[in-house]
């Protein structure tokens, strides 16, 4: 007889994802919504909404996770400070990247401030659903694997290609109908020191990615970039710089395969939907 699948809380799913990232604060931009235990059967997606949390109710599932937060995450702005860590870890001074991140905090609290902050969150408690999402230590996760794999395979003399066809190692990106672009550079330039800049709320737009180059970084690694940002980044660097743009739901499965595969290990069922 098998052996029988403890059932797990929301809590102690959101506790496993912090361990696998290598964290130890409870992320800004992630919450437990509903909370939920004996836990064995999952409805996982990026993005979840009301008729989502219907179907999982529909389904059976003991809890619906999505990736993305809602717009009732307040604290969402507080994340974007993990950037100021990244850069200076990169070499950006200290200083320089606070001011780039205060105002992405600044632009984020307005749209938050605005936001609807229980939407979702009344349906799931309406309908008896257990409702979390986990964002940020999944998004580390996918960060420290396509760090890893470019570091791996590429080195001082390593081009463009080269880092596109290390983040092509992991098979997320194999499998994804969006195609790893190269925005700024050219694929056969110098890549010089390549940075995945992920797992920091969003993308750090032209401003981060600007400080990242005035300091030594010779390519860039965004998982989405908004056509506004790119085109200023574009105008100031029309040459010797590099942008890749891997992915945005590619990117993210990076990171929550992981977590999936180490719950299925466990027992847990997980039923892959919306970009998983």
């Amino acid at each position: 007889m098998d052996k029988a699948v403890r059932g797990l809380t929301t809590e102690e799913l959101m506790d496993l994802a912090i361990e696998m990232a290598g964290q130890t604060q409870f992320p800004a931009d992630s919450r437990i919504y509903f909370p939920g235990k004996d836990i064995k059967k999952i409805l996982f997606g990026i993005d979840i909404g009301v008729a989502e949390l219907l179907v999982g109710k529909q389904l059976g599932v003991d809890c619906v996770v999505a990736h993305h937060p809602d717009p009732s995450v307040l604290t969402f702005p507080d994340v974007l400070d993990l950037h100021v860590d990244l850069a200076v870890k990169n070499g950006v001074p200290e200083n320089e990247a606070r001011a780039a991140v205060d105002a992405m905090r600044e632009r984020n609290a307005f749209v938050r401030h605005s936001a609807n902050y229980d939407h979702v969150p009344s349906f799931a408690r309406l309908l008896n659903m257990p409702f979390m999402n986990i964002h940020n230590p999944l998004d580390e996760i996918g960060r420290q694997r396509m760090q890893e794999a470019v570091d791996a395979h590429c080195n001082h003399g390593s081009t463009v290609s080269d880092v596109v066809k290390a983040l092509y190692s992991l098979s997320e990106f194999t499998g994804a109908p969006t195609k790893i672009e190269v925005r700024m550079g050219k694929p056969d330039s110098p890549a010089g020191k390549t940075v995945v800049v992920h797992g920091a709320g969003t993308n750090g737009g032209a401003a981060l990615a600007r400080l990242y180059y005035r300091y030594g970084i010779g390519t860039v690694v965004y998982i989405h970039i908004g056509l506004g940002e790119f085109m200023k980044l574009k105008g100031e660097f029309p040459q010797g710089k590099n942008l890749i743009i891997s992915g945005h739901i590619a990117s993210d499965a990076a990171g929550i395969n992981p977590f999936i595969e180490r719950l299925e290990c466990m027992g847990i069922e997980v039923i892959r939907v919306s970009g998983l």
